[in-house]
């Protein structure tokens, strides 16, 4: 049960980079490692399950309800040495003004010590009442340590240990100086995926020297063994009844597509899956598959190698004319619209969609929606018009759609294709810009697998 949260003092203080190579240093040190992300992220838990080498879950509690999280927790948690949360955004940020949905929020629920990293860049005698504001907010919640990022070097490093050891009790766990193999890119989503960056095993390598040389691993540990024992023993359940496996899906994994979470693919696996992964920058046709999943990504970036490869383009668009059971979300409808343009260029896509995809330079959809569904969907739930949540981050959108498209959801909250409507419907094809989560409240890999076996037990009929 040992355990630790790595939240912030506000957003982009460096928390992932000191996060992941925590996962890496105590996986070095020859630990299971598990690691959760909170809330609705891609990018940072593939950083983190490379750096763990376990898969990254993410605990959230607008998809999810507490009991869920507790019971995905324990459940991982208790097959690991140590469990590292990485929060998301400042400790005390949330949707809501209570602050039930926070950072803090989930480390009272899962009764996890907390340790704030606060980049310091420019910052001596002001560290100290910035600390114990955060101390003060929350007197019930036990920060536990910080992590000072982004030192200007030993001097700086002394001035601030000097000021917070004098007006604070909360004890200094790492000093991490600014270091250039720190960095990780990053642009329009955030930080360049751990599937893009050709180098990511030695960039967290990198990370993971730097870290053991300027973090206290030994004093995180002490602290994470600490943790309370009486956490609530809520254990998973199975809720999706483990299948034998008799759906091949192919599942796009490359440099373009790569959003997908870990918790889905296991349940589209419990469901009767196997997944097939194939490369859309490299496979000519698609492998020999019973239904096609093409999940998040950046095709914009590689939208002239996707381009090139005709012959993948009309295997795609071949199959799913004649029926393939398929399913993609925000990157992969991008890749199955007629084109794509960015920066001035335009490649031709799939063409599957008949609309064109547009690049903007502001989001047309971001964070949290509510849908319902339209009762014209391909794998609905029981009973029509059933509302879920789900999650957006789009800078593109969809122009010249036609006016009698066909929707499987009606948006409440949020933008989703045209700020009404997502999910667009073409023989045994959904395409969302919303991406779906398999929580309790919306088990959609297994309706859409069971799907799947409809029409492929049709089709051998």
């Amino acid at each position: 049960m040992s355990r630790l949260l790595i939240s912030a003092a506000y957003k982009s203080s460096g928390k992932t980079t000191i996060t992941l190579g925590l996962c890496a240093a105590f996986t070095r040190r020859g630990q299971i490692v598990q690691p959760f992300k909170k809330g609705p992220d891609y990018i940072d838990p593939m950083w983190l399950r490379k750096a763990a080498n376990r898969p990254c879950h993410n605990l959230d509690f607008y998809l999810m309800s507490n009991e869920e999280i507790l019971s995905t927790f324990n459940r991982f948690d208790s097959q690991s040495d140590i469990s590292i949360i990485e929060g998301n955004k400042g400790l005390y940020d949330g949707l809501d003004l209570d602050g039930s949905n926070s950072n803090a929020a989930l480390a009272h629920l899962l009764k996890t010590p907390v340790i704030l990293v606060i980049d310091a860049e420019g910052m001596t005698r002001g560290v100290a009442p910035l600390i114990r504001g955060y101390q003060d907010f929350d007197k019930e919640l036990q920060i536990d340590g910080v992590i000072l990022n982004n030192l200007g070097g030993s001097r700086h490093e002394s001035k601030l240990r000097a000021v917070i050891e004098h007006y604070t009790d909360v004890p200094v766990l790492g000093a991490v100086h600014r270091d250039e193999k720190l960095n990780i890119v990053e642009r329009h989503l955030g930080l360049i995926p751990s599937n893009e960056e050709q180098k990511s095993d030695q960039r967290i390598d990198e990370i993971c020297n730097l870290i053991e040389q300027q973090v206290d691993l030994d004093a995180l540990e002490t602290i994470a063994r600490k943790a309370s024992p009486d956490i609530s023993t809520v254990t998973a359940t199975p809720t999706i009844p483990v299948h034998e496996p008799d759906i091949r899906l192919g599942i796009a994994m490359d440099e373009s597509f790569g959003f997908y979470y870990d918790g889905d693919l296991e349940a589209l696996e419990n469901a009767g899956a196997t997944l097939v992964p194939f490369n859309t920058l490299k496979d000519k046709q698609l492998p020999n598959i019973d239904a096609l999943f093409i999940g998040g990504g950046f095709p914009e970036t590689h939208m002239d190698s996707l381009a090139t490869n005709a012959s993948l383009k009309k295997d795609i668009y071949d199959k799913i004319e004649a029926g393939l059971p398929s399913y993609v979300e925000c990157g992969g409808l991008m890749y199955l619209s007629r084109s794509l343009s960015w920066k001035g260029k335009i490649a031709e896509m799939v063409g599957v969609i008949p609309a064109d995809t547009v690049m903007h330079d502001k989001p047309q959809g971001r964070g949290y929606v509510r849908m319902s569904e339209t009762g014209k969907g391909l794998w609905d739930s029981e009973g029509h018009s059933a509302e879920f949540s789900a999650h957006e981050f789009h800078y593109s959108g969809l122009e010249a759609l036609p006016a009698n498209t066909r929707f499987a959801y009606e948006i409440l909250r949020g933008y989703g294709v045209n700020g009404h409507n997502d999910g667009i419907v073409h023989k045994n094809l959904t395409a969302c810009y919303l991406h779906l989560r398999d929580v309790e409240n919306n088990h959609w890999a297994e309706r859409f697998i069971n799907f799947a076996r409809k029409v492929k037990q049709e089709r051998l009929q």
